[in-house]
């Protein structure tokens, strides 16, 4: 490449300082050719992340969540490129120049590493949710089927894209889950970047699908890998609740939040059916306590999904 394009790294931050201190870090570390700005979005975080030299700090008045921390960051820059990164990830050298390069022959695209979770290739390539995939993934009974090629594809995992970057190759899918992202500003602004309805979860699908539907798509890059710690910037309790939101928040904003509740709920009624068949056979469960926790869940995500304009 004869000229590399500059690069800001965008880090929303929100709770314990010192797994986004330790990415800084490395990334100020990274031998990138071009020019590369290291961004910390502090989004309301309880625990504020202090000043860092080589990095530029910006606190948010309001929590936002993680879409409206990545619009605000790439505002603060003017980069060809936006990296956008969770917390909570380690990187090698030269991370940042082996992925530009990578997406350099395929420009303009979306492109992402492999990652790793505790030395196990998490399936970060996914093909587009449909309602099918997002309730078959609430079925109980089928957890421990789940690595099955069948169940994962019947779940949307892209088991192809997975397949043909294990051995290096670069390859397409539909999107890929937001841990690391390098996405042409450009085509980032064309689309208005993050939807900040989203507060947390499924703002990357919605992104991808926007981006998708102007030509620019994904890519999974085989050649290049990241570890993931996970749960740096994610409250527990919420989590759940965090992402039936937003997933019917999506299903909404693109035509299918009612077949999302009606699958939501036959999956509902599969756990409860198959928790009562388990606890006459000795088993400790409580079919109905869950049964009344999913369907809460469903309701509050229909009403939240239905106050969002």
């Amino acid at each position: 490449m004869d000229t590399w394009p500059s690069v800001a790294v965008v880090i929303p931050h929100y709770g314990d300082p010192s797994p986004t201190q330790a990415l800084c870090r490395e990334l100020l570390s990274d031998p990138y050719p071009g020019t590369l700005d290291v961004v910390v979005v502090d989004d309301r975080s309880p625990e504020p992340f202090g000043p860092m030299e080589g990095v530029t700090v910006i606190r948010r008045e309001v929590n936002g969540g993680f879409g409206a921390a990545v619009n605000t960051g790439v505002r603060s820059s003017t980069s060809d490129f936006v990296l956008v990164l969770n917390s909570d990830v380690d990187v090698p050298a030269g991370f940042v120049r082996d992925l530009v390069a990578a997406g350099h022959p395929c420009q303009p695209g979306v492109f992402g590493p492999r990652v790793s979770t505790a030395g196990v290739t998490d399936s970060t390539a996914r093909r587009f949710p449909a309602a099918r995939h997002l309730a078959l993934e609430r079925v109980g009974v089928l957890a421990r089927h789940r690595h099955r090629a069948t169940l994962r594809r019947a779940v949307g995992l892209d088991t192809e894209a997975m397949a043909r970057t294990a051995s290096g190759q670069t390859w397409p899918t539909d999107w890929l889950v937001g841990i690391a992202l390098l996405i042409p500003r450009a085509a980032y602004e064309a689309v208005g970047g993050f939807d900040e309805r989203f507060h947390m979860y499924a703002e990357e699908v919605d992104l991808q699908r926007r981006l998708s539907d102007r030509g620019v798509g994904s890519h999974l890059v085989g050649g290049v890998s990241i570890t993931h710690v996970g749960g740096a910037s994610s409250d527990p309790a919420r989590v759940e609740q965090w992402l039936m939101d937003s997933r019917m928040l999506y299903a909404a904003k693109w035509g299918w939040r009612r077949r999302l509740a009606w699958a939501w709920g036959g999956a509902a009624v599969i756990n409860l059916v198959t928790a009562s068949v388990r606890r006459v056979a000795g088993r400790p469960t409580r079919p109905w306590t869950d049964f009344v926790h999913e369907k809460e869940l469903i309701t509050h995500a229909l009403r939240a999904s239905g106050r969002t304009p």
